[in-house]
């Protein structure tokens, strides 16, 4: 049960416009929102009251993104205070009402403000002048409201009054029952991003759940999800998961899969896709931490109707939130220079907002064992927010699961995003070094590792997935990492922990190997995804070191566990096939392993050969055999970085040793 008591005006006489007389708690230009008479009841024996809010009131409502646009339409969840500042308030509150409402609904501290202070002054009616401040309102009990003071006033005939019992009914306390001991609502989005004549309640309403359970208990804690109520058969299960990307990053990425799901609605004469594919399609957000998201990319999650500030509640019934679900079916484009567009198709939304940072493994498990089961998907696609897919990506990795039902996994061609006129790739050599890393890879390794059916990495960043391939032991070890780094003690050992730095790789490994089931992972080349690369030596050693441990753990994992391929249900000729591969991965990192000392050999024996000889010695310009100390000088050179990146690597901030590797990359 949930109460917060209303707090009525201090000061009802004075002008709720006017700035030379402030209130306690009242933002002295806030207007009331029209009011909503009723929420939908909810079966069930728990209550909680909600109350509606005010919004602020400015002459022009703009655009966050971009400021010359101007919306005055009425019951806007979005203004501009004309100071460039954006009031991202909904017309609905449920974690601040009253005269809190203008306040940030986290940071806000809660006043009581059900007992008024007796008036310090005396009045004088009889001189027909009111004095400062006027009588208080006397609460009503049995009207549910407030009524004006005993006496006189030059207000009294102004129709003042009737407009302040009009204001104080809209703060009217209100319960809300709770659905099976869970808090769900329904709250209305504004007009002007519903499509026009549309009333259906999923693009009219706003569905808000807040979830007080473990990802893995969603289900069987009886809540529900949208496209589950309205029984719709899901074939395609979208996530994109992100943390503190801005909103370009964001609106890259959702126009892409907006892009795609156009696609799939333009193929008329498909038998699975259509005008109304866009029911088959659910796109899932998954934000890691309430403190930790982008305030302008909560805003364009606004303007398309997925989000309303002030409704999210820290606890229900006594239980803390752990995750806060906004459900709706948006028709809104929003551009990456801010502008906003109805777009051709709807898009099922699914914004789940966690409520704190736990990292991208718990985000995916809010994807797969809290939403799966109740969504049910056939094919299930990986997105990061900043990779942008290509306008028929997400159909053509469906296809290749429609066309071999023996496909457990898929993943397309990942590009690096090199800029108009390949601008990036000429401004930074390590982004151009990237680029070429990744061409090699998706023409040699990836389609060699597909005609085998067994593909070391799908990258999350871009891949697709199976539902039912997934099911049972690829999941639980999947997740299994999900605890080895929170510092508890699981009886991980350090193989473990390293291993599961790369725990897509154990993803891929244990779908293969599925016992009693047979499952093989294909490369689409014609699905391809652009991503950004790291341009800064920092970053770019951050994130290497992190693939490079957990890859070759996950590896020597593999490796190790190969004999579990004659236990699943593939043919005997495809074990055959993959056996010969862990072979060939195994003689693979044992190269990885030895690169090092196999780069100084090749070295060594290189200028070796070069000043060996004194007649064709490069360096006789100098003088007589001084190839052969040059080539001493490289040798010493070459060992001493060695040591220098070794120390450097024994502490965990490369940034803070950005100097010493850029020279050790120059000189190598």
């Amino acid at each position: 049960r949930y109460q917060q008591t209303a707090s009525p005006n201090p000061n009802p006489y004075s002008s709720p416009h006017s700035p030379s007389t402030p209130q306690l708690g009242v933002d002295p230009f806030a207007t009331p929102t029209p009011s909503y008479d009723e929420l939908p009841a909810h079966s069930g024996s728990a209550t909680s009251t909600y109350a509606p809010a005010y919004r602020a009131h400015s002459p022009t409502s703009a655009h966050p993104l971009a400021p010359d646009m101007a919306h005055n339409y009425d019951n806007r969840a979005y203004s501009n205070d004309g100071h460039g500042e954006w009031d991202g308030r909904s017309t609905k509150s449920y974690q601040t009402y009253g005269s809190q409402a203008h306040l940030d609904p986290y940071n806000s501290k809660q006043y009581e403000m059900s007992q008024f202070p007796s008036v310090p002054y005396t009045t004088n009616p009889a001189a027909g002048i009111v004095d400062y401040p006027p009588q208080q309102p006397v609460y009503n009990n049995h009207g549910g409201g407030l009524r004006p003071p005993v006496g006189g006033s030059q207000h009294s005939s102004s129709g003042y009054s009737t407009a302040r019992e009009k204001m104080m009914r809209r703060r009217t306390v209100r319960h809300v029952e709770l659905q099976q001991g869970n808090l769900v609502l329904d709250m209305p989005v504004p007009t002007a991003i519903v499509p026009a004549g549309c009333t259906a309640e999923e693009q009219t309403h706003m569905r808000y759940t807040a979830a007080t359970c473990d990802p893995d208990e969603f289900a069987s804690s009886k809540y529900s999800l949208r496209p589950y109520l309205m029984n719709r058969q899901t074939e395609l299960f979208i996530v994109m998961t992100m943390y503190n990307e801005d909103e370009i990053l964001f609106v890259k990425t959702m126009n892409a899969v907006i892009k795609n799901i156009a696609h799939l609605c333009s193929r008329s004469k498909s038998k699975m896709w259509g005008p109304d594919g866009w029911k088959k399609v659910v796109v899932c957000v998954v934000s890691d931490g309430r403190s930790k998201i982008n305030q302008r990319t909560l805003k364009v999650l606004q303007l398309m109707g997925c989000y309303q500030d002030g409704i999210a509640k820290d606890e229900v019934a006594g239980k803390d939130v752990t995750a806060h679900i906004f459900e709706y079916t948006s028709t809104v484009v929003v551009s990456e220079s801010g502008e906003v567009a109805q777009g051709s198709v709807p898009v099922q939304i699914l914004f789940c907002l966690k409520e704190q940072n736990k990292k991208k493994l718990n985000s995916h498990r809010w994807f797969f064992n809290a939403f799966g089961p109740l969504i049910r998907p056939n094919v299930c696609v990986l997105l990061d927010v900043g990779t942008k897919p290509t306008g028929t990506s997400i159909y053509e990795l469906w296809k290749c699961f429609d066309k071999h039902s023996g496909v457990g996994g898929a993943c397309g061609e990942i590009c690096v995003d090199v800029g108009r006129g390949c601008s990036i790739l000429l401004k930074s050599p390590l982004a151009a070094s990237q680029n070429f890393e990744y061409k090699m890879s998706n023409i040699l390794d990836k389609p060699l590792e597909s005609v085998f059916g067994y593909i070391s990495v799908l990258p999350g960043a871009f891949s697709a997935y199976r539902y039912k391939a997934l099911l049972g032991k690829p999941l639980e070890m999947y997740f299994k990492g999900e605890t080895m780094h929170g510092g508890g003690s699981d009886g991980a050992g350090l193989f473990e922990r390293n291993m599961y730095l790369a725990e897509d790789r154990i993803l891929c490994f244990e779908i293969v190997t599925k016992k009693k089931e047979a499952w093989t992972l294909k490369y689409v080349k014609s699905a391809k995804a652009s991503t950004d690369v790291p341009t800064t030596i920092a970053e770019f050693i951050s994130q290497r070191r992190r693939w490079l441990n957990g890859s070759f753990f996950a590896a020597l994992h593999a490796t190790t566990f190969q004999h579990r391929i004659w236990t699943s249900g593939q043919n005997f000729f495809r074990k055959i096939i993959l056996q010969i591969e862990f072979w060939y991965n195994a003689v693979q990192m044992i190269f990885a392993w030895t690169s090092l000392a196999n780069f100084y050999l090749a070295f060594f024996f290189l200028v070796s050969s070069a000043t060996a000889n004194a007649d064709s010695d490069a360096f006789r310009f100098i003088g007589a055999g001084a190839g052969a100390k040059v080539f001493e000088v490289f040798l010493k050179l070459y060992i001493a970085l060695l040591f220098v990146v070794l120390i450097c690597s024994l502490g965990n901030r490369p940034q803070g040793s950005k100097f010493t590797y850029a020279t050790a990359i120059v000189l190598f």
